[in-house]
Parts: C-alpha cells; sequence; structure tokens
C-alpha cells in the first residue's frame, strides 16, 4: 500500500486550540526536500511524530493525480508533540508520488521510536 492510500480512520485537527487565532504552530514547505533541511534532523524526543496523513485530490486542496510521479498534487502533514513543552504542532509540506521512498526513510525510523515507547504493550 502506497502512503497516498491510506485513509485513517480518524481526522487530525490543523489547529491547536490553545494558540490563539493565526498563532497556530504549523510549518509550510514547498518541497519535501525543503522539509527535510529545516526539520529532517529534529530530535525524536523533542519533536515526536505521533501521525502522518498523505492527502491528494480536490477534497484537500490539492489537485488530482496526472500520471505524472513528480507532479505536486498532494500535502504531506506530520504531526508532532514537542515533548518537553507539550506543544503540539504540525507541519504541511507538497509533496509528488516520487517522495515517497525518501518519506518512508524519514517516517520508519520514527515508527520504530514509537514502537519502542510502547514496547511492554508488545
Amino acid at each position: 500500500m502506497h502512503l497516498w492510500e491510506v485513509n485513517h480512520p480518524y481526522y487530525c485537527n490543523e489547529s491547536n486550540f490553545y494558540a490563539p487565532g493565526n498563532d497556530q504552530p504549523t510549518q509550510r514547505y514547498k518541497r519535501w526536500s525543503e522539509f527535510l533541511v529545516g526539520e529532517g534532523e529534529a530530535d525524536l524526543d523533542m519533536n515526536l511524530v505521533f501521525r502522518w496523513d498523505w492527502q491528494e485530490g480536490e477534497d484537500y486542496g490539492a489537485g488530482e493525480y496526472n500520471g505524472d510521479d513528480n507532479y505536486r498534487n498532494g500535502k504531506l502533514l506530520i504531526f508532532f508533540m514537542g515533548q518537553r513543552k507539550g506543544l503540539y504542532r504540525w507541519a504541511e509540506i507538497e509533496v509528488c508520488r516520487a517522495d515517497e521512498p525518501s518519506v518512508l526513510g524519514y517516517l520508519r525510523p520514527r515508527w520504530e521510536y514509537m514502537r519502542k515507547l510502547w514496547e511492554p504493550l508488545a
């Protein structure tokens, strides 16, 4: 299954209830490579990834897939918890299907880290 084919059973809100108005703790990136430069090496504890959503299509304000894997028709939302400060934030990244291998390379170590946190229940 590809990341863009996943339909999570519940949504994650793209706003922080405790952040007033336009002071939402979000960062937007025009390219996956731009995100990696800005946040790719962020500390796993202080930037705990707890969810991601790859969205495509008009329902999400993105374009329909046109057959070109390099066409940016999607957006990737990555949700973080800053555990030290209790800060819920997210990043919105414009992506194309050709980005998927690199996105997987970013997400897999964070999945393994999450599994380590929950290891006693495995």
